[in-house]
């Protein structure tokens, strides 16, 4: 009984097999077909069809519950400040440093009472102490023609000059120097050009300077800076460097 069992199992299990893999549609059993080819041919344009990307974020959020509907509260009396700067408030100013200079003492005095007015902070004379100059020196010659000889002698031998200037006219520069031990240097090179009546002189002593200092002019001192104009001395503002 058990064999005959076994043999009835297998038989049933062949059986259900052969009918579900169409084997036994030729005898007009099978499963429904659910690929027929007719449902190809219902499609409607099927090369339009278009496979869209969806936004997860935007899915979630249309797919929330709307909050629930309350009634509108009353505006504040007086509504909080806005963080945007009132448009009638002045931008900040610009500030700029200027300086002048060297002036000597004496200058420095006449800047002093001059710049008494402006406002504490707005100025300051920092020293700046001059250093003494020494000059290659051809002359005093008594007139221009002689100054205008001398001039044509030192070009037929390539010898450079400029006019002394000041208290050393009428004389001729053939170099200036910070240092006496540059100038002697110089003057030793000259002779060996022809040059014997030159010599050496001190043009200006070390002295004490100051430089005038304004660290930050803004468009409302700037007016004011017309009472130092003659204490200058003819010196000009200038950014500071």
């Amino acid at each position: 009984m058990l064999r005959l069992a076994v043999i009835v199992l297998l038989l049933a299990n062949a059986g259900y097999y052969a009918w579900a893999h169409g084997h036994l549609r030729s005898w007009g059993h099978g499963p429904a077909e659910q690929a027929e080819p007719q449902r190809m041919n219902q499609q409607i344009r099927p090369e339009t069809l278009q496979i869209l990307r969806v936004n997860p974020s935007r899915t979630s959020s249309s797919s929330a519950a709307p909050p629930a509907a309350t009634s509108p509260s009353p505006a504040p009396s007086n509504p909080p400040p806005t963080t945007i700067a009132d448009a009638s408030a002045p931008a900040a100013e610009q500030a700029e440093c200027l300086q002048a200079g060297v002036f000597d003492e004496r200058q420095a005095e006449a800047l002093r009472t001059a710049a008494a007015g402006l406002p504490a902070g707005s100025w300051v004379l920092e020293p700046s102490p001059v250093s003494g100059r020494w000059m290659v020196y051809m002359g005093r010659f008594d007139d221009l023609e002689t100054l205008d000889k001398k001039r044509a002698e030192l070009r037929a031998r390539s010898v450079a000059f400029d006019r002394a200037g000041g208290t050393w006219e009428y004389g001729l520069s053939l170099g200036r120097f910070t240092s006496e031990e540059a100038a002697k240097r110089e003057l030793a090179n000259l002779s060996n050009k022809g040059v014997r009546t030159a010599r050496v002189v001190q043009e200006r002593a070390d002295a004490p300077g100051f430089m005038l200092r304004l660290p930050a002019v803004t468009d409302a001192l700037r007016p004011q800076l017309d009472s130092l104009r003659t204490a200058m001395a003819g010196k000009t503002l200038r950014s500071c460097g």
